[in-house]
């Protein structure tokens, strides 16, 4: 026997990582909630101008939602904001940009993986709050988001000690193949050689300490960008395509 209506019925705190239409009125809305992980479901007649919706299920938007459950998508029903975030992130191209490549990492980490869901929503509501608010540079939130949403799940990095054999560092080669850092002797050929502010930004990213991260230098940042893509592309087995968007000093 079918469940009922009411049975299939759940509601979800969520944010939204993307949207995409479906037939003339509706969008396939990708929402990473903190109770069931990534939702995939339809808000009906949401691209008329008399959507009950409204803008509420935009991209960077999180909310507290009705849905019930589908045979491949499930209905939201119900949607109330709880951040708004989309306006101010939208507004300028440098957060936009950042936004869009955390929602597409989000989306890539928690498609299969559930069990980091609430963890990785908060990491993803944190990041999109700064982006909005314009606490940092966009960059940074954005390289910071990176590191920790790896590390969450399950790929930290070191950037002190190596991250083969454990000898303590400072060291001076990068290897995202093997964790991050690495010492002369664990070092495979062709592993990057970052400059010590580099890999000084990189823990500062990863442990969250602001105050080094905003004192950073262009040159740092930089270079550190491009070591946090290679450990994301590493570990994803694919490029992040929206990283190719994101303004860099």
């Amino acid at each position: 026997m079918a469940r009922s209506f009411a049975s299939r019925t759940y509601r979800a705190e969520g944010v939204v990582l993307r949207t995409y239409k479906l037939g003339e009125a509706d969008r396939i809305i990708v929402l990473l909630t903190r109770e069931h992980g990534q939702v995939r479901a339809v808000a009906k007649g949401i691209r008329r101008t008399s959507s009950k919706f409204g803008a509420r299920l935009e991209p960077f938007m999180t909310v507290d939602l009705q849905l019930v459950s589908g045979r491949t998508l499930d209905v939201v029903t119900q949607a109330q904001t709880r951040g708004a975030y989309a306006q101010n992130i939208a507004s300028d191209y440098s957060r936009y940009t950042a936004a869009a490549a955390i929602a597409e990492t989000a989306e890539r980490l928690t498609d299969t993986d559930g069990e980091s869901a609430g963890a990785q929503y908060a990491l993803v509501i944190g990041a999109f709050s700064a982006l909005s608010r314009g606490l940092h540079a966009a960059e940074l939130i954005l390289d910071s988001y990176l590191l920790r949403a790896l590390a969450t799940a399950g790929w930290a990095p070191s950037f002190t000690s190596c991250a083969r054999c454990g000898a303590e560092g400072p060291h001076s080669a990068f290897s995202a193949a093997l964790g991050g850092a690495v010492c002369p002797d664990c070092r495979p050929p062709g592993s990057a050689s970052p400059s010590p502010a580099a890999m000084i930004l990189l823990g500062a990213l990863l442990s969250g300490n602001w105050d080094i991260a905003d004192a950073s230098d262009d040159a740092a940042r930089r270079e550190s960008a491009g070591l946090v893509a290679a450990y994301v592309q590493w570990h994803l087995e694919r490029a992040v395509k929206s990283l190719k968007h994101v303004e860099r000093v």
